[in-house]
């Protein structure tokens, strides 16, 4: 007897190795960047432009409140040393984002947002 796992068979000895899932729901931030001579300084956010005077959200899956701090990660397996991924988290997600990442060694700095 086999089981099936995303449509393919398996023995039930051999069982399926899952990562855990992700804390955060899959969007993108990149903190602020440059702006153009004379316009008003923009930041991206999931692939599209925000202004300054809009609040980021936090980045835990399903949460909807503004961020108040940019966690700076990496995984040392597959980003250079100098390589940073942010997470943003609201007052109520911060620790339990930081404990995340830190259980995996991937926590570096937090900055205020």
């Amino acid at each position: 007897m086999s089981h099936w796992a995303h449509g393919i068979p398996f023995p039930p000895s051999e069982g399926l190795r899952c990562r855990a899932a992700s804390p955060v729901a899959a969007r993108h931030c990149q903190l602020p960047i440059s702006a153009h001579a004379g316009s008003a300084a923009l930041r991206t956010w999931g692939g599209q432009r925000i202004s300054e005077s809009e609040e980021p959200i936090c980045s835990a899956r399903g949460c909807t409140q503004p961020a108040r701090v940019a966690l700076k990660w990496n995984n040392p397996k597959i980003h250079t040393s100098e390589r940073r991924k942010t997470w943003l988290a609201c007052d109520d997600h911060k620790q339990s984002l930081i404990e995340f990442l830190s259980a995996r060694g991937f926590m570096r700095e937090t900055e205020p947002v």
